[in-house]
């Protein structure tokens, strides 16, 4: 038995690369798997199976979903979702859901959330704990929207969990950036959401429907006045205000079609491909940040004499800076 799971979860590389491109969903999600992986082992054969797919990644639209908790993101995201499969479109969804910094413990509770869009053969829900880090966004997950684009998902969906930083780094892998919102939500301009609007390409204020409909279209018009003096997202696009009704369906349509127009107009213009430009150099630095923090913080004299620095540091006989330099001055020897 154990021989086969080790079979199973260490597929040559070839075997990977073909599973996603013929759309074999086991091995498509085992391929994601590998992805995220922290394992030495396993980032170096999934990057050489990232090598061999990546001439067919980058044909999807790309978007980044966000809002506070209780907005309705997975109820949206079932419903949008939903209405794109039956248009004949293949729809992932990476749900980064939050890490508790205590227990490091996830909930991963999204596709319980979305039971009918999870059971849609043109659909793909991958929940995937955010493990504490910045924003609670994963670090592979663009690598994930690579192995998805391979797959043949024409539209991404990355939810945010909404607290935090993760806005501006989803952001940074995403072509359009949408914010939901309700009415009755306290004050438009107040903490989060005010630097948040500042990133979106549109606004969606969800659960549009019975006695909140009026309190929403007061909400839209609200926004649009907001909205007409911020320095849009994205170069040549307005970004407007927008309601739709999660449960009854009423929106979801004119969303997909603001969404079209968006990406029609960016790939028009040549803001589009330059977006795409810029977030592959980002990543490129991220990436180089990221092995050099890994590369200093397992080097083994790094390991010997850290916990004793984090000590001082701890106690006060040691400042931070002076820390800092000690470690880089073990690290050099």
């Amino acid at each position: 038995m154990c021989k086969e799971v080790n079979r199973r979860n260490r597929l040559p590389v070839d075997d990977y690369v073909q599973g996603v491109l013929k759309r074999n969903r086991a091995i498509f999600a085992q391929t994601i798997t590998l992805v995220e992986s922290n394992s030495s082992a396993d980032m170096e054969t999934a990057q050489a199976v990232l090598k061999q797919l990546h001439p067919y990644t980058g044909k999807s639209i790309r978007i980044g979903i966000t809002g506070v908790p209780g907005v309705g993101k997975s109820t949206f995201i079932e419903g949008f979702g939903s209405l794109l499969c039956e248009r004949g479109h293949r729809v992932a969804v990476l749900a980064i859901d939050p890490s508790s910094t205590i227990t490091r413990g996830s909930i991963l509770g999204d596709k319980t959330r979305m039971e009918n869009l999870s059971k849609n053969p043109n659909a793909f829900i991958r929940p995937s704990a955010s493990g504490g880090m910045l924003g609670g966004v994963a670090r592979k997950t663009r690598e994930t929207i690579f192995v998805c684009e391979a797959a043949g998902f024409d539209v991404i969906l990355v939810e945010t969990v909404g607290v935090g930083q993760s806005e501006v780094t989803v952001r940074s892998m995403v072509d359009f950036f949408l914010l939901l919102q309700i009415t009755g939500a306290g004050d438009e301009l107040q903490g989060m959401k005010k630097g948040v609007m500042e990133l979106v390409d549109a606004i969606l204020i969800n659960k549009a429907d019975g006695v909140n409909k009026q309190k929403a279209l007061i909400a839209q018009s609200e926004y649009n006045g907001i909205l007409h003096y911020l320095q849009p997202a994205t170069k040549g696009w307005e970004t407007k205000a927008y309601t739709c009704s999660s449960l009854t369906g009423e929106g979801l349509d004119e969303v997909w079609s603001m969404i079209q127009l968006f990406h029609k107009k960016t790939n028009e213009s040549g803001v589009f491909s330059k977006r795409r430009q810029k977030q592959n150099l980002d990543w490129l630095h991220y990436m180089v940040e990221d092995y050099l923090r890994m590369n200093f913080y397992t080097h083994p004299k790094v390991t010997k004499v850290l916990p004793q620095i984090e000590q001082a540091v701890t106690e006060g006989t040691l400042s931070a800076t002076m820390a800092a330099n000690e470690l880089v001055r073990n690290r050099n020897q």
